[in-house]
């Protein structure tokens, strides 16, 4: 896993972006901070709609600003979300950072309120060992 000097700030940025949730179907807060290799922070909250399709997690609202910046590399990335146990990203999620990150990219799960619960911590490769690719 790489090394990040500084977790806890990317852990306040994604909390802070829970609060922005808009979740009145599930409840359930997400934010994420994606760190850019350009030291950037980029949030995203969970955002629901009635047509649960049209739903998009906290993680590829955070991916989709970064993309809009026009940044393309990551260092790392954390979510928040739950009061007891930290939550991994979703396939989906997994499915789109793996277009733009490594096996090795880190992503650190955290609760919403600091030690509630230890972090997780995985790698993208441990959560999505067989990332589909588009070979040609």
């Amino acid at each position: 896993m790489k090394r990040i000097d500084d977790w806890p700030t990317l852990e306040e940025a994604a909390r802070k972006a829970a609060a922005g949730a808009y979740c009145p179907y599930s409840g359930f807060r997400v934010g994420a901070a994606l760190l850019t290799d350009d030291g950037r922070i980029m949030t995203g909250c969970n955002i629901e709609n009635a047509s649960y399709g049209a739903t998009i997690c906290a993680e590829r609202v955070a991916l989709a600003a970064a993309l809009a910046a026009g940044v393309r590399n990551f260092m790392a990335l954390v979510i928040a979300a739950g009061e007891r146990t930290p939550a991994p990203p979703c396939g989906i999620c997994r499915q789109m950072l793996a277009e733009f990150a490594a096996p090795e990219f880190p992503i650190r799960s955290v609760t919403l309120t600091p030690g509630d619960a230890p972090a997780a911590e995985y790698t993208l490769g441990e959560l999505l060992p067989h990332a589909f690719e588009l070979r040609e």
